[in-house]
This record gives C-alpha cells, sequence and structure tokens, in this order.
C-alpha cells in the first residue's frame, strides 16, 4: 500500500501531456500553450497619447513661469494619424490612443488646460511635462518572447495573443476521459420511481464526476452503468481506447460481487497499485491498459470525490499541458477538538473561514462518513490529517486544500 503521496507520483509516471492541436483564439480559453510566443510586432506600435488634451512640447512648458498660451495647428483622433510636426508654441489637440506628432512628448490633460478660441490654448499646469505618453514598444518589444509553453491560457493571455493579431493558437490537445460506474444497486435518473421507492440508489457518481471531469479540463465520456457481471463491464470497457484515461468507480474492493479487476485483466491491465493508505478512498486503483491510463476509484460518493481531487485531476492537468498539477495547500487553525481513529492519512471535509486578522480557521462539516454526500456539498477545504496524528485539538495548526483554489504547485501537497 503506498501513501497519497506515492500513489499520486506513480499515476503521473506514466502519464503524458497530449499531442498539439491548433485552436481559434476564442476556443483557447484555460487550455494551455504548447509553444513559446515570439511577438511580430512593438506594442504599442507608435508612441501615443494615454489622455484626451494636448500634445506638447516639453520645452514650450519649461520655458515661461506660470500659464503657458499655445497655438492648436491640428486635431488627432484616435485612429487617425498626425500630418503635421510641432514646432516651438503650437500644439495639436489629441485624443486617448492617437499617434503623438513629431516634436511632442507630452500630452497635457484637457482638464489642465483652457480653451482661447482663435485656435489657441491656455495650459493651466505645466507641470505635467513628459507624461500621458505610452512609447512605443513599453508593453511589448519586436522579436521578444512574450508566452511561454506551458502557460494556462486566461482572459488577458487571450488579450495579449490578439493584440499580437495571433488568430490561432497551438494548445496540447483536451484529454478524453471516459467513465464507467457500476452496480447492481445503482440506476440512472431515467429510473426514479425505483429511486423514490427505495428500491434502487441514484447514481450520484455519475453528475459529480462528469461535472468534476469538466471543470478540471476533460471531455467527459460516459460509458454508463455497469452491473456487477465481468461480461458487462469487459463489453462496456470495449471502446475505451478511445479515451485519453479511463475513470471507474466501485467494483475494486474485496466483495464476492467485486468484478472490476477480472474485467480488467481479459483487457492485460499492467496494474501498479490497488490501495492507498489514506481515509477516505483506500480502495484506489491504478495501472495501463496499453497505452490508456486506468484509474479505480471508491464506489462510496465522498470518496469518490476526494479520490478524484487527489489522483484524477492532477492526471488531466498533466494530459492538458499544465505545469503545476496540484492545487496549493494554505494554513489553518482548528476551530474545533476531535479525533480519527485509523493510523491514515484523513482528508476532512471542512469549511475554512478567514478571521479577519489573515488567519484561517477550519471546521469540519459534521459527520465524515464515506457515504454523506452532503458533507461534500458543504465543504470548501480538504483537510490534511497526518496519518501520526490521532487527536487534533483546538488551535492546533493543519493544511488543508482549498476546493475552490486557483493557486496550483508542481509536488502533491500531502504525503
Amino acid at each position: 500500500m503506498l501513501s497519497p503521496a506515492e500513489a499520486a507520483r506513480t499515476i503521473l509516471q506514466d502519464v503524458t501531456r497530449l499531442p498539439v492541436e491548433c485552436i481559434s483564439l476564442p476556443e483557447a480559453l484555460d487550455r494551455v500553450l504548447a509553444n513559446d510566443v515570439t511577438s511580430p510586432i512593438d506594442l504599442p506600435g507608435w508612441d501615443n497619447s494615454a489622455m484626451d488634451g494636448y500634445a506638447v512640447r516639453s520645452e514650450d512648458l519649461h520655458s515661461k513661469v506660470g500659464a503657458v498660451e499655445l497655438r492648436v495647428i491640428e486635431t488627432i483622433p484616435a485612429g487617425a494619424f498626425p500630418s503635421k510636426s510641432l514646432a516651438p508654441g503650437e500644439c495639436s489637440r489629441i485624443f486617448t490612443g492617437a499617434p503623438i506628432p513629431e516634436g511632442a512628448d507630452t500630452v497635457i490633460r484637457q482638464e489642465d488646460t483652457t480653451p482661447l478660441g482663435d485656435d489657441r490654448v491656455r495650459i493651466d499646469d505645466v507641470g505635467g511635462a513628459k507624461r500621458n505618453v505610452r512609447f512605443r514598444g513599453e508593453d511589448i518589444k519586436r522579436g521578444t518572447v512574450v508566452l511561454l509553453n506551458g502557460t494556462a491560457l486566461g482572459p488577458a493571455h487571450l488579450g495579449v495573443l490578439a493584440s499580437m493579431a495571433q488568430s490561432e493558437v497551438y494548445v496540447y490537445r483536451q484529454p478524453k476521459v471516459a467513465f464507467l460506474g457500476s452496480g447492481d444497486e445503482i440506476v440512472d435518473l431515467d429510473e426514479r420511481d425505483a429511486i423514490l421507492k427505495g428500491t434502487k440508489i441514484a447514481s450520484s457518481n455519475t453528475y459529480t464526476l462528469l461535472a468534476m471531469i469538466a471543470q478540471a479540463g476533460g471531455e467527459a465520456i460516459n460509458l454508463g452503468l455497469a452491473k456487477d457481471d465481468p461480461a458487462d463491464i469487459t463489453h462496456r470497457l470495449a471502446n475505451i481506447f478511445q479515451a485519453d484515461l479511463l475513470i471507474t468507480t466501485a467494483g475494486i474492493s474485496v466483495g464476492e460481487h467485486d468484478h472490476m479487476r477480472t474485467a480488467l485483466d481479459a483487457l492485460h491491465t499492467d496494474f501498479k497499485f490497488w490501495r492507498i493508505l489514506m481515509r477516505p478512498g483506500a480502495p484506489v486503483g491504478f495501472g495501463m491498459i496499453g497505452a490508456t491510463p486506468w484509474l479505480g476509484l471508491p464506489g462510496n460518493p465522498v470518496s469518490t470525490m476526494v479520490t478524484f481531487e487527489l489522483f484524477a485531476r492532477p492526471a488531466i492537468r498533466k494530459m492538458l499541458g499544465h505545469l503545476k498539477l496540484f492545487r496549493a495547500s494554505v494554513p489553518v487553525r482548528i476551530a474545533e477538538s476531535f479525533a480519527v481513529r485509523a493510523k491514515l492519512t484523513h482528508f476532512l471535509r471542512a469549511v475554512i473561514t478567514d478571521d479577519g486578522d489573515g488567519t484561517l480557521s477550519a471546521r469540519l462539516t459534521g459527520s465524515q462518513g464515506s457515504g454523506i454526500l452532503t458533507s461534500m456539498a458543504q465543504a470548501n477545504a480538504l483537510l490534511i490529517v497526518p496519518a501520526e496524528l490521532a487527536d487534533v485539538t483546538e488551535g492546533t495548526t493543519l493544511a488543508a486544500i482549498p476546493l475552490d483554489g486557483h493557486v496550483h504547485v508542481e509536488q502533491p501537497p500531502f504525503e
């Protein structure tokens, strides 16, 4: 049996980035860049005004004490280019984004001026010399590497790419993640009457996992719900080689009706491990079906979600091309004492709150049974309790993984 960190590293050893594809820029949000991007242009492409006002020569502002009167020789709106250069005592009316005329090195804000009519303006505040000009290439210089291979593309990155006239972008392909549930007792929502009568159990895992796969960046393929029958499981797995990753739930414990391993044996699966020293979620399996990774998660709803977060989500992120795969942990102060029984690493559902002084407090969501799905619905973090710690007292500092955290790290934040 492996520790959680050992299991995570074992999985990632056999998971690789997917091939590169070229997609349109609007499709690229949350995808990962597959090449370095070098700018073909300077940005801005010319010296331009950062304000509505008047383009002037700073020498004219320094030549006199107090207000300065200048002659306005033309108006330059955004989208137009100046037709005249400035001589001493001259200025141009200019608008935000318009190119600065030759000879100018300053834009005086219009609120610091008084138009006098007859093409003249008074500069009331001469303290703005050499300000309000955005110089050519001050953001990006032609030939510089702007974005690196492995960059996760957010809205600002898409804007940068658009500003360089990049209508397409090379990214790592989105992984196709096949999901198969199993168990005679579980059914989909089309058997609502049986669920409400209590003769069958709704497959909540189908909906939580399909959502978690999509949220992690994968393209989910629903293989349905297999019966506790090796033949049915094998039949449903017949086309898994179309997927980049296979995730199954249940059927991997030691019960007489746990047939997943039998079906996987028929597919010549190379098993890497079968259990992990953790709670919830000890019965987690991993192996390779040819070149396709298989990750077997427990059937209990909480165990399924916890192990997906710790093991499946990082695998999907690696396939997508991310370099940092795990959500970062944060230190939290325990708000109430509690105890755990087994000498295993525990991942407890918790709510973390800001105490107002920069300290985060953590409180458990209540009963931590692996079938109590509402404990996950209420939680915003997984509290990590090390295996050697049985009694956790109020005020103790532990690590927690925010379930909505956007900061990621390269190595597992747990042992």
